[in-house]
């Protein structure tokens, strides 16, 4: 359905771009356990630029999700974890945990958490389809998608522009107002088979994230690797983070 839309160059129904949001969900989803090895590296102006390493841990079946900055130094040991649609950071050098909203800067970057964890954009959105575009050389359809009454979300308002393999290229996210803050592209899509899910998985290799605010400020984050073997049961608790900077 998809490329016969691409082929034919035609408007997309609802149902059309609900199954879109859902092949984009569904390509995403690990089905199972999955680890990364996640390179960051962040501009501002008038700083150095400053390169993180972290390792990002999900569980499909419950919705979990763990980071672990592990690189430099000064920053090992912190982490996010989500519990009960709550999202955690856990801070070493004072042993406390503070609640973080889904707006949270990951470790002072231009990351969010909906960056690094599966997709969900047909439960959390409604979309619009807004035409026919190119970006570059690629063709696309171009959505709006709008939050749903009583969803929590970064920003209300995404924009994708998705290519006829169901790839997302470019992504925009605005506040409510109308203002952008954010704009990401995806110059790569990677794949990797999973035995529990007898699928291939889909990541982004590489994310290119632009802040609309603090203009001079960007993020580049590149997926090193991805590991989709089970994890240990207890992985997701506070204790277990918690013990990694000990």
């Amino acid at each position: 359905m998809i490329s016969l839309l691409f082929a034919l160059s035609v408007s997309m129904t609802p149902d059309d771009m609900l199954k879109m949001l859902k092949a984009l969900d569904e390509r995403e989803r690990a089905a199972g356990d999955y680890k990364s090895l996640v390179y960051l590296e962040q501009k501002e102006k008038d700083k150095p630029d400053v390169a993180r390493e972290a390792l990002v841990y999900r569980r499909s079946a419950d919705q979990k999700f763990v980071i672990l900055f592990t690189k430099p130094k000064d920053e090992q040991g912190k982490g996010y974890l989500r519990l009960d649609k709550n999202l955690w950071f856990y801070d070493p050098n004072t042993g406390k945990w503070e609640r973080r909203t889904e707006r949270e800067r990951l470790n002072g970057t231009d990351s969010r958490r909906t960056d690094l964890d599966e997709s969900h954009l047909a439960d959390e959105y409604d979309p619009s389809f807004e035409g026919d575009d190119t970006l570059g050389k690629f063709k696309v359809k171009k959505l709006t998608l709008k939050v749903k009454p009583g969803v929590d979300v970064a920003y209300p308002v995404v924009k994708l522009w998705i290519d006829e393999n169901n790839n997302i290229l470019k992504r925009q996210e605005f506040a409510l107002s109308g203002r952008a803050m954010r704009t990401l592209y995806y110059p790569r899509w990677n794949k990797q088979f999973s035995e529990t899910k007898k699928a291939e998985v889909w990541f982004p290799g590489e994310i290119r994230i632009y802040d609309e605010v603090e203009k001079a400020n960007s993020t580049i984050v590149v997926i090193k690797t991805v590991d989709l073997r089970p994890l240990e049961p207890n992985l997701f608790t506070k204790s277990w983070l918690e013990s990694k900077s000990r």
